[in-house]
């Protein structure tokens, strides 16, 4: 049945408060994971950071990319229109042969994963020492299973998202940040109060319960939606379950131009000159960094938007999915263009903050830094790609994405491996790489999607994009004259705790009023819709 006129405006005001509600859990996930990051530099050794990254990084890449990217996307495409055209049960039981399938085979992944973990390490970072290396495949065998937990948890996130439930599943990764924190370094302190190798071990292990909380945290709201979990193993001739297949193949494909590119640079870290131990750690603590806006903003909207254009494509390319993908682009563009801006003019003072004690130096934070403003140049092309790329799933193109992935690939091995051994530059070069892979990526992603549908708002986009250049200008004055007063860095380092976060607070937020002020001023939309939104909770 077609929707009223009324209905629009109803569904947009409902979508941008579930934006909302996920940008908050989402946000406070990724404070804790900063969190856990800070008291890693904190504890424990540039060597045994490098370590703990590498060891975490095939299972890490592997959530990403089967659990939830490939995985979750093509669950969530099928399942929101089974519900839509058949109803709860038959989507049920489709989750109930899903659930089970997931289960059969990550086991077998994990077991693989255990058992390979020696020549996976060796390919991985066969720049290290050979007691390097040895202490990378221990932690990779301890956290395999971390595949298991998390996929079966994207899962149950994609059912909850399908029944319009956002929050207990954007909470599920803030779970996982608080039992990794409170279980890992209380087990490494108990077992080695030096906080050595045996403590990187211990950590390793509540890393891998904190998966387990991230699923189990998720099961009163499935219990509350009226799903119950029945083993199904009779998957293999239904015809659903063979669509979520054939839909995930290429996506896992269009998905891993990333996470293979975060590889690349797992690999060529090793290898970069000047720097034995810590590339791998201070190129990981940036990305985090940079993931912060990119899961508030560009994650939150991306998790919003799939369900509604999953049910919007059931009848064809039409105007409300041209409508929701036009919205979703043109929000990321506002909200994560200032962060990008930011994060590039306040990149030393924000990483000092964070992690400059302890084990971890000046001299760390410097070329942490040096990686943040590298990565950050492609935050908002990660962001859109979150938003477009499940697009082609959801209107059955999904071969574009894996074409465009491949050819990302391809582009970040061969800027990675001129970077490194033809021209011998630093390691924050790699994160460049990335960086120019997403734009490329982005932008392919984007014009295709724009010629499928016969237009994306492209007009609007532009439109917002003109808008928010003086809005940016007056954020980057801000910043500029910040670092060249109050947070100048040989000076503002010296200062205690209090006064370098009062400072820095006091800069980010006058920043940020400049940017606000000026978007409201010159009617940019997405301003107006924010601060309203803004408005209506403090007035709750």
């Amino acid at each position: 049945m077609p929707e009223s006129p009324a209905s629009v405006p109803a569904e947009k005001s409902a979508r941008a408060k579930s934006t909302g509600l996920v940008s908050a859990f989402i946000f406070l996930s990724r404070i804790m994971g900063l969190l856990r990051d800070m008291l890693m530099a904190h504890f424990f050794t540039p060597f045994l950071r490098d370590c703990f990254t590498a060891g975490f990084r095939i299972p890490n890449m592997l959530r990403d990319l089967f659990a939830e990217g490939a995985l979750s996307t093509a669950f969530v495409t099928v399942f929101s229109q089974k519900m839509k055209t058949e109803g709860d049960q038959p989507a049920w039981n489709l989750a109930h042969k899903t659930l089970t399938l997931a289960t059969i085979f990550m086991s077998g992944i994990s077991l693989l994963g255990i058992l390979l973990s020696g020549p996976i390490v060796r390919a991985m970072a066969n720049g290290y020492s050979e007691e390097k290396m040895q202490f990378i495949t221990t932690i990779t065998r301890v956290m395999f299973p971390f595949i298991l937990l998390v996929s079966l948890a994207a899962l149950v996130m994609g059912i909850l998202n399908a029944k319009r439930v956002f929050g207990p599943p954007a909470m599920a990764s803030t779970w996982f940040n608080i039992v990794s924190i409170v279980l890992g370094f209380s087990l490494g302190w108990i077992f080695d109060r030096s906080m050595g190798a045996t403590a990187v071990i211990w950590f390793s292990i509540g890393t891998l319960l904190g998966g387990l909380a991230q699923l189990m945290s998720q099961f009163p709201a499935l219990r509350k939606i009226g799903y119950h979990f029945r083993w199904d193993a009779n998957w293999r001739h239904d015809p659903d379950v063979q669509r979520i297949l054939k839909l995930m193949w290429p996506a896992i494909i269009a998905g891993s131009a990333v996470q293979v590119n975060v590889f690349l640079n797992t690999v060529f870290a090793s290898h970069v000159q000047g720097d034995v131990d810590g590339p791998m750690a201070w190129l990981s603590m940036a990305f985090r960094l940079m993931q912060l806006p990119l899961g508030v903003f560009g994650v939150a909207v991306a998790t919003v938007t799939l369900p509604v254009i999953s049910r919007a494509t059931t009848d064809g390319i039409t105007d409300k999915f041209r409508s929701a993908m036009g919205a979703g682009n043109r929000l990321v563009l506002f909200l994560c263009l200032p962060s990008a801006a930011g994060l590039m003019m306040l990149s030393v003072p924000v990483i000092s903050l964070l992690f400059e004690r302890g084990a971890f130096s000046g001299t760390e934070t410097l070329k942490t830094a040096a990686a943040l403003r590298f990565y950050a140049i492609g935050l908002v092309f990660y962001s859109l790609i979150k938003v477009v790329q499940p697009a082609f799933t959801a209107i059955n193109k999904r071969f574009i994405p894996m074409m465009v992935a491949l050819l990302s690939i391809l582009i970040n091995a061969t800027l990675s491996t001129l970077f490194v051994f033809v021209w011998k530059m630093p390691f924050q070069y790699l994160a460049l790489s990335t960086a120019i892979v997403a734009a490329v990526n982005c932008i392919i992603l984007y014009t295709s999607l724009t010629k499928l549908s016969a237009g994306l708002e492209g007009g609007k986009l532009m439109s917002t994009l003109a808008r928010l250049v003086v809005p940016i200008l007056g954020l980057v004055g801000v910043c500029w004259f910040a670092n060249a007063t109050v947070l100048q860095y040989d000076r503002w380092v010296h200062w205690n705790l209090a006064l370098r976060l009062l400072t820095l607070g006091v800069s980010v937020g006058a920043a940020a009023s400049v940017y606000m002020t000026l978007a409201t001023l010159l009617k940019v939309d997405e301003a107006r819709q924010f601060t309203g939104m803004l408005g209506r909770r403090l007035k709750r």
